[in-house]
């Protein structure tokens, strides 16, 4: 049989011009999975215009929905994932390496959020926003003096809370009135934390984690254990709106930008998180999600009234306060099952 060599030749060249061609269009996309609320629309857009890299966005509500859709299959490039669920998700061994040479800026991030002990070399993780969970009143409908998660939950204020549909949370604020540490998870410690909740959600009117606040702008409600981002935010629209640390543990978290192993476009994704870290930029997502930016540079072009707000920058007494949840592994599960029961009561 003769074989036709440039018939071959021809082939195989355009095979690879093929080949390569579908490696250049895979290499100009990048799929975030991350919050709600949380990555403006105008720095998605201004980066496809930098780079020419096609965004798509996929949000969540919950660390344990993200984690859940990761460990199911799910593809993304990038995720944003709380301080214990990267610990989680390092055990797993779900989590690419960064490459710290592609990521120059950052040099930006305060040496105070490096080095945490989720991910204490930072090989996986670069930190997004720092926050915690607080209290917001209406200072307009609400004159008591409230200072702690037990002065919220109170008979007399029945359906007109909101809070985070989020049992950790929850439970935390709970074992808070209990002057137990919320990473101190056992059976007797959450079974003390039912007995707090059992009087305690039946006073609930709302349950949100994506936008909290707009319950309380509707006049739907008036007390709310809320993000200090969406605190920020409420003060800023109204000085009505008052924004209190609780008295006891308060959670601190610090959400993170995550290449899960797995990633098709991780090259892609490592320039997102260099291009936020830009000072303009980490300065742009202040203004539309006001919680405490970790990247000192892009501070220097937060205005004066940004920076004194207590939600989004807690005076340093209290913020050394608070804690950093930690991954306690099976117990997860226990906590969701708790609340999900006193839900249904």
């Amino acid at each position: 049989m003769k074989i036709n060599r440039s018939f071959i030749k021809t082939l195989l060249t355009v095979s690879v011009g093929l080949l390569a061609c579908a490696s250049s269009q895979a290499a100009e996309k990048l799929n975030i999975f991350c919050w709600s609320e949380y990555i403006p629309q105008s720095v998605v857009e201004k980066f496809q215009e930098t780079t020419g890299i096609k965004v798509s966005v996929e949000n969540y509500a919950s660390n344990e929905e993200m984690l859940s859709k990761l460990s199911g299959g799910g593809s993304y490039d990038l995720i944003q994932p709380s301080e214990y669920t990267v610990e989680a998700l390092i055990k797993a061994d779900l989590l690419a390496t960064l490459d710290s040479s592609a990521i120059p800026n950052l040099k930006n991030i305060g040496p105070k959020y490096l080095g945490l002990p989720f991910d204490p070399a930072n090989k996986y993780s670069v930190p997004w926003m720092v926050g915690s969970v607080g209290i917001i009143v209406n200072t307009d409908k609400v004159k008591d003096d409230i200072k702690s998660f037990s002065d919220v939950f109170q008979p007399k204020f029945k359906k007109r809370i909101v809070v985070l549909d989020d049992a950790r949370e929850l439970v935390t604020a709970a074992l808070s009135t209990l002057n137990i540490n919320c990473n101190d998870i056992t059976d007797e410690n959450l079974a003390k934390a039912r007995g707090v909740l059992k009087d305690w959600l039946p006073l609930v009117k709302v349950y949100d984690s994506d936008s909290p606040k707009t319950a309380m702008l509707n006049g739907d409600t008036d007390l709310g254990v809320v993000w200090s981002g969406e605190g920020a935010l409420l003060q800023r629209e109204n000085k009505k709106f008052k924004w209190v640390i609780p008295t006891g543990d308060s959670h601190q978290f610090v959400d993170n930008l995550c290449i899960p192993k797995k990633a098709p476009n991780k090259a892609n994704a490592e320039k997102f998180i260099n291009f936020i870290l830009q000072p303009e930029i980490s300065a742009l997502i202040s203004a539309d999600f006001p919680y405490t930016n970790p990247n000192l540079e892009a501070r220097k072009l937060l205005g004066d009234e940004a920076l004194a707000n207590t939600a989004s920058f807690p005076p340093d007494q209290q913020a050394q306060k608070m804690i950093l949840f930690k991954d306690v592994g099976k117990k997860a599960s226990d906590i969701d099952a708790l609340i999900t029961d006193l839900r249904a009561e």
